[in-house]
């Protein structure tokens, strides 16, 4: 694994499985003698209130927007799907 010039580094798919990191996961680095050892942070209850009530915010402020012209749900969704 090589480190780029701003010192990132892809975590490999098998450890962020392992650990639940996904895409917005929050992660620590502690070092410990001579290693460093990642580790995925949980949100606090709080944190995690607002994320969900911002995600239900964005929703419902977003509801009913999309215009699909001519095409019934089901054909859009049988886009998506193909």
């Amino acid at each position: 694994m090589r480190v780029t010039e701003k010192g990132q580094v892809t975590i490999p798919k098998t450890v962020r499985s392992n650990l639940g990191i996904e895409a917005g996961s929050e992660v620590e680095f502690e070092l410990r003698d001579g290693e460093a050892v990642l580790r995925r942070v949980e949100p606090s209850h709080g944190e995690r209130e607002r994320h969900i009530r911002e995600l239900t915010d964005h929703l419902r402020r977003h509801q009913g927007t999309m215009s699909l012209g001519d095409l019934t749900g089901d054909e859009f969704y049988r886009l998506l799907r193909d």
